[in-house]
């Protein structure tokens, strides 16, 4: 059975850093597009950003130039570093997996991500 487990979310004040993890078990990621969602309360989930199978990054509006994604395909497992946080960032952070065939997906169940004073 494959599953997506989040871990590194918390609470930090306005410019702080955190750092996510998402291990895949039960897959490996080398044929994977991997990406991280997140989705604040009473709004709609958001892309953040994501790696291609092939290295290639691509990231969102809100995030660049301070979010970074990463992955160690041999650990199975997609980084995304979250530097200068803005109140504004307080979501829930999820990680998804595709196969570049696009027969597989596979979902995390979320870290909650909160930013304030």
């Amino acid at each position: 059975q494959v599953q997506l487990v989040e871990s590194g979310g918390g609470s930090v004040q306005p410019g702080g850093s955190l750092r996510l993890s998402c291990v895949a078990v039960g897959v490996s990621f080398s044929l994977y597009d991997l990406s991280w969602y997140r989705q604040a309360p009473g709004k709609q989930r958001e892309f953040v950003a994501d790696v291609n199978f092939g290295g290639r990054t691509n990231y969102g509006e809100a995030v660049k130039g301070r979010f970074t994604i990463s992955r160690d395909i041999a650990a199975s497992t997609v980084f995304l570093q979250m530097n200068d946080l803005k109140s504004d960032d307080t979501a829930i952070y999820y990680c998804h997996a595709r196969h570049l065939t696009g027969l597989n997906e596979y979902w995390g169940r979320g870290t909650q991500a909160t930013v304030s004073e």
